[in-house]
């Protein structure tokens, strides 16, 4: 895989000098929820930011060149770019892909913070013996926690999760590698709730934060479907770590421990979300330890739901933003599962507007 690597560059922050002071107000300003789906979202003009109009359009050129169908930029919750490209409107429903994954880790804490099932415990107590086709030895290793944080010792190669492809190659917890195998964790959820997981998920997160969309159970992939403004509800959920208005959906031990460092093999990754800002990080496919950032050119803090075909949502705390892509992929010869050339590329583009 191609990794680009940029500078990265910060926004101005607070001090006397004119350009800097027009930021204040974003900083000072309370943060914003949009009511239920259908509700008028608030807005905010680019220029009150102090962000540079005239590098808007080249970054508006990019992601029509980059196969984008639709881009929200949010800053304390407020809608500051919305952009629809290639047919693509507010109405049209999309794939997150993988980057649905952290929907399915958010659940998960749900059930942990109702005293339905416990991370710590092995993924056999609520799957039963006999869910993979390890060693029954090995299977018990396997904890729900090492199954958010890709660790189970599972063959990646199979992208098919049946349990003749759940093959050992490792002890959990002593190799990471990205697979489909996290889809058993909807499983385990749907085991300690006695429900349907989209039920559960419907009750608990989405009608929450008023999203919209549905799961399409394929033969591979379990993949959520939903318009740009649901994958920003839930992007703004993230930045205010579980909390949404007055309500803590998620708490935020479980959130904070979801978007950091959940093992010793690659600190860029989470309970399925991907983290910047960290001294080295792998890519799915690959045992190679990369060093550096995870995207050099984004903001240390960042962290991101990642899916093939570079769907993406961007939390950066440090600026109360959240930064929405949807669309197919930015290369179509490098679909890829989730990191691509295109998250830097986007960046370097974002940096010449908000600086």
């Amino acid at each position: 895989m191609k990794l680009y690597h940029f500078l990265f560059l910060l926004l101005p922050v607070v001090s006397c000098n004119k350009k800097e002071d027009e930021a204040q107000p974003t900083q000072a300003e309370s943060m914003y929820f949009p009511g239920d789906t259908n509700a008028t979202w608030e807005t905010k003009p680019l220029a009150t930011l102090g962000w540079k109009e005239n590098a808007v359009q080249p970054l508006k050129d990019f992601l029509t060149q980059k196969n984008t169908k639709s881009f929200i930029i949010l800053v304390n919750g407020r809608i500051v770019m919305e952009e629809y490209f290639n047919g693509h409107t507010a109405s049209s429903t999309w794939e997150w892909n993988s980057a649905g994954k952290t929907l399915v880790a958010t659940t998960t804490g749900i059930a942990q913070q109702e005293a339905l099932l416990n991370i710590g415990n092995k993924a056999s107590d609520y799957l039963r013996t006999g869910w993979t086709n390890m060693p029954l030895e090995k299977e018990n290793l396997i904890t729900v926690k090492h199954l958010l944080s890709m660790t189970s010792g599972n063959d990646d190669t199979k992208q098919l999760v049946i349990k003749p492809n759940l093959i050992y190659v490792a002890d959990a917890g002593t190799r990471w590698a990205y697979s489909n195998i996290f889809q058993k964790l909807m499983d385990i959820v749907a085991s300690a709730s006695s429900k349907p997981f989209e039920a559960y998920f419907n009750e608990k997160l989405k009608t929450k934060i008023a999203m919209d969309g549905y799961w399409d159970v394929g033969p591979i992939f379990t993949i959520y479907h939903s318009t740009t403004r649901s994958m920003a509800r839930f992007g703004l959920l993230a930045l205010n770590q579980g909390k949404w208005n007055n309500t803590q959906v998620i708490n935020k031990t479980f959130f904070t421990e979801s978007a950091s460092t959940s093992q010793n093999i690659n600190p860029a990754y989470g309970y399925l979300w991907w983290l910047n800002g960290k001294t080295n990080f792998m890519i799915p496919g690959e045992q190679t330890v990369y060093q550096g950032y995870l995207v050099p050119n984004a903001p240390a803090d960042m962290y991101a739901a990642m899916g093939a075909k570079d769907q993406r949502i961007y939390v950066v705390p440090s600026k109360n933003m959240v930064v929405i892509r949807m669309g197919e992929a930015a290369d179509p010869a490098n679909p890829n599962f989730a990191i691509s050339g295109f998250d830097n590329e986007l960046w370097a583009k974002m940096n010449a507007v908000i600086n």
